[in-house]
């Protein structure tokens, strides 16, 4: 009789525990909720994340405050979510340079990239533009590479992610030619002395570069995807311009959760990311920037965090850039 109380008792618990536990995830969001950008105002990162926390607080009845800790290829911003409390109020917006490229580009990380995240949700991906100071005497890819093989380590160029810097680097690799690198903490830090001349190349997305593009205070030369972008189709993609065949990076965006987050409140927030991907306002705002949206579950985003790992492994060893 005994035994059969404390089953009794256990079982109760146990189901007290269920009910608590569902009416918090029903109650969620209760309170506003913090999303980390890992780089600069102004950024691709920080423009379509802004626009989502937006559109999803919206939909989820509590605002999303956007907090900018830009530094490390987005090291510091995710190494602040990965230490928050499991509990959906404190989010990342990730990249690939966050959640697929760091772990091959730094030595030690202050967290486990395969572990420390939860995959809540894919937002989208943008090409990058490959642009010269208007100064630099080339007209073209090909002749920039002309250039550079001329004058080796003559031809300088600008980072300040991983999707830049790798871009670049894996540009050079396989049109054999040496640039010498020069670090940034942001794009539009970047930008700024691209135009200034302070740098010769800067390899940067859509956000950052297309607006000077077009407004002719910096030369665009090629895009980084497979096809031409409808944004700016008169660029030719660095496969046409120099006769290649493999070349391809593109920068993406996603959310993630610490790792432990309830699966519940992950579902919510995957239906809310899901429903602003396909709304008309931010489809037709990042229209411009080349940016493509392709709403997916959780598990979705966990394979191609893992694929593009893979494959951003590979990039970088290829590129023979050194962990740091």
């Amino acid at each position: 009789m005994k035994n059969i109380r404390i089953v009794g008792l256990l079982a109760a618990l146990l189901g007290l525990g269920l009910v608590t536990s569902t009416a918090q995830a029903q109650a969620y969001p209760n309170k506003p909720i913090k999303a980390i950008v890992p780089f600069a105002a102004g950024s691709a990162t920080d423009q379509i994340g802004r626009a989502f926390a937006q559109k999803m607080s919206e939909i989820l009845g509590q605002p999303i405050v956007v907090d900018n800790k830009a530094g490390v290829n987005g090291m510091l911003g995710a190494d602040a979510v990965a230490k928050s409390a499991p509990d959906g109020y404190t989010l990342l917006i990730g990249t690939n340079s966050t959640n697929a490229a760091l772990k091959s580009l730094m030595k030690k990380l202050p967290y486990d990239q395969d572990t420390a995240f939860a995959p809540v949700g894919y937002l989208g991906s943008v090409p990058l533009i490959v642009a010269v100071n208007n100064d630099v005497p080339v007209k073209n890819l090909k002749e920039l590479v002309e250039l550079a093989k001329a004058k080796p380590t003559h031809v300088t160029f600008a980072s300040a992610s991983t999707s830049q810097l790798v871009s670049t680097e894996v540009l050079a690799n396989m049109a054999g030619i040496q640039m010498t690198h020069v670090p940034y903490k942001s794009g539009p830090a970047a930008m700024t002395d691209l135009m200034g001349g302070q740098v010769n190349l800067f390899t940067a997305d859509f956000a950052v570069t297309l607006p000077q593009v077009k407004a002719g205070k910096i030369r665009g030369l090629a895009v980084t995807s497979t096809q031409r972008s409808k944004a700016i189709p008169e660029l030719p993609t660095v496969n046409e311009a120099l006769g290649l065949k493999d070349y391809e990076l593109i920068a993406y965006f996603a959310i993630f959760a610490p790792a432990g987050t309830p699966p519940d409140i992950i579902q919510k927030l995957n239906a809310a990311i899901n429903t602003a991907a396909a709304d008309k306002g931010i489809l037709e705002r990042f229209a411009a920037l080349g940016f493509e949206t392709a709403p997916a579950s959780p598990e979705a985003l966990a394979q191609r965090s893992k694929a593009e790992t893979a494959k951003w492994a590979k990039a970088i060893r290829d590129a023979k850039i050194e962990a740091q």
